[in-house]
C-alpha cells in the first residue's frame, strides 16, 4: 500500500476556510425580536434527510441528521440562499427500504424540496431510486458503498449510470473492500481469513470484493458462512470459523452484529482480530464488544485531523448534541451543503418553482460542483455521480477506542 500519515493529509488538504463562516448579505431585515436577519420574503424550501434515526443503526442516523440541521443552520445564518428561508425535514427509515421509498416519495410529491441528503444504507437508496426517478428530485447519499448504485448491476465489466439525479459524497465497495484486504495481508500478515456477512446486499458486496483482494495477494479465505442481522447468539457460525484457525475474521454488516461477535468470538478462544468496513466502525461497536486489536476501514479520512473538517467538529460540538456526528456526519453536512450552493446558484438568477426543467437544472449544477474546502476536503462527482475523493482510513480499536492506523487514496487493482 502506498502509505501517507494522517499528519501529511492534513497539511495537504489545509485548504479550507472556516465552514459556515459569515453573515448576511444585501437585504437585511428586521426580526419580531429586534435583531438582524435575511430576507425570506420568498418564501421557505427544504433540505430532506432520510436515515436510521431509530432502532439498531440510530447512533448513525441521529449523526447524519444533526450534521443537516447544522448546515442548513449556518446557510440560513449567512443568507445563502437570497430571498428564501432553508428549513430541514428528517424523516427516519428505520433502515427499511419501504419506509425509506414512502418517505423519499412524499419529499418528491414537493415541489419545496431542493433534494434529499441520504439514506444512510445501500438497501434503502435501492428502494429510492426508481421511486423518485421520474420527478428528478436530486438525492445525494453521505453513506451508500454499494457501487451498484452509480454504476449499474455490471459496475466491473460495463459500468452504466442508472439514475442521473443520484449522487453520493463516498467511496465505494470495490475500493474499500480491497484497501482493508491490503491492509491486514500486507501490513499484518494474516493471510488465513474467515469471512461472515449478514446477507444484505452491501455486506454481501463489500465481502466479494475483499475475497478477491485477498486471493490477489496470495491469502486465503478460509471459510464463508452467513448470520442474520437481527441474531444474538453468533456461537453455532464460530464454532465452525475456529476449527477453520483463521488469522482474522472479515465481517460483512455493521457494529451492532460485528460488537457483539467480536466478543462472543474471543469468549469462545478465537482471539483474532475482527474486520470490516465503514458500517462497524461507531463507538458503538466498541460498547457492544469490540475488543483491542480489531481493525476496520472507514470512508475519508479522520475529521478531526483534516484542517478542512476541524471547523465542521467545533461547530458540532458547540450546538452540544447529545448524539457523536459519528462516522457519516462530515459526509450529511457535506452533502448539504452541496444542495444549499448548488440552489444559491440557481435561485440567484430565478426564483423557485420545483418544476421538472428546474430540479434537472439543479441535478446538472450539482454534477458540475466542485471544492476543495469541504469538510472532507475535496468534494465533487465523476460521470457516474460517485465521488472523485476516493480517501479510505484504517482504524484500530487501541485501549478502548478507535485509532487512525493509515489513510490513503484507495486505487483500483
Amino acid at each position: 500500500m502506498r502509505r501517507h500519515s494522517t499528519a501529511v493529509l492534513s497539511g495537504l488538504l489545509a485548504l479550507g476556510t472556516a465552514l459556515g463562516a459569515g453573515g448576511c448579505g444585501a437585504g437585511k431585515t428586521e426580526t419580531a425580536g429586534g435583531g438582524t436577519g435575511c430576507d425570506t420574503g420568498k418564501g421557505t424550501l427544504v433540505v430532506g434527510v432520510i436515515a436510521p434515526m431509530s432502532g439498531k443503526l440510530s447512533a448513525i442516523g441521529l449523526g447524519i441528521r444533526n450534521s443537516v440541521g447544522l448546515a442548513v443552520e449556518q446557510a440560513n445564518a449567512r443568507c445563502a440562499v437570497k430571498g428564501y428561508r432553508l428549513t430541514m425535514d428528517a424523516q427516519d427509515d428505520e433502515a427499511n427500504p419501504d419506509k425509506g421509498a414512502a418517505a423519499a416519495q412524499r419529499f418528491a410529491d414537493d415541489s419545496n424540496v431542493l433534494g434529499i441528503v441520504g439514506p444512510y444504507n445501500s438497501g434503502v437508496a435501492r428502494a429510492i431510486q426508481p421511486k423518485i426517478a421520474p420527478s428528478g428530485l436530486l438525492e445525494i447519499s453521505p453513506g451508500n458503498t454499494d457501487p451498484a448504485l452509480t454504476r449499474g448491476a455490471d459496475f466491473a465489466i460495463s459500468p452504466k449510470r442508472p439514475y442521473a439525479n443520484y449522487f453520493r459524497v463516498v467511496g465505494t465497495d470495490d475500493l474499500q473492500g480491497p484497501f482493508n484486504a491490503r491492509y491486514l495481508v500486507e501490513e499484518e500478515d494474516r493471510k488465513k481469513i474467515a469471512i461472515i456477512t449478514d446477507g444484505k446486499a452491501v455486506g454481501e458486496s463489500s465481502a466479494t470484493e475483499f475475497a478477491k483482494e485477498v486471493r490477489r495477494l496470495g491469502g486465503d479465505i478460509v471459510i464463508r458462512e452467513k448470520v442474520n442481522e437481527n441474531d444474538s447468539d453468533f456461537s453455532g457460525v464460530l464454532t465452525k470459523v475456529k476449527a477453520e484457525r483463521p488469522q482474522a475474521i472479515f465481517v460483512g454488516s455493521e457494529y451492532h452484529v460485528a460488537g457483539p461477535l467480536s466478543r462472543q468470538a474471543k469468549d469462545l478462544g478465537l482471539d483474532v482480530p475482527i474486520s470490516g468496513t465503514d458500517g462497524l466502525f461507531d463507538p458503538q461497536f466498541i460498547a457492544l464488544g469490540g475488543k483491542d486489536g480489531d481493525v476496520v476501514t472507514s470512508v475519508g479520512a479522520p475529521i478531526d485531523k483534516l484542517e478542512t473538517g476541524k471547523a465542521f467538529v467545533a461547530a458540532y460540538k458547540a450546538k452540544g448534541y447529545p448524539e457523536s456526528y459519528g462516522g457519516f456526519g462530515a459526509f450529511a453536512y457535506d452533502a448539504a451543503n452541496v444542495i444549499v450552493s448548488s440552489a444559491a446558484s440557481l435561485t440567484a438568477a430565478t426564483e423557485w418553482t420545483g418544476s421538472a426543467q428546474q430540479r434537472a437544472e439543479l441535478v446538472t449544477r450539482v454534477q458540475d460542483y466542485r471544492t476543495e474546502t469541504g469538510a472532507n476536503g475535496t468534494i465533487g462527482f465523476d460521470r457516474y455521480g460517485d465521488s472523485v475523493n476516493k480517501m479510505f482510513t484504517v482504524y484500530k480499536v487501541e485501549s478502548g477506542k478507535w485509532k487512525d492506523v493509515l489513510s490513503d487514496q484507495a486505487e483500483a487493482k
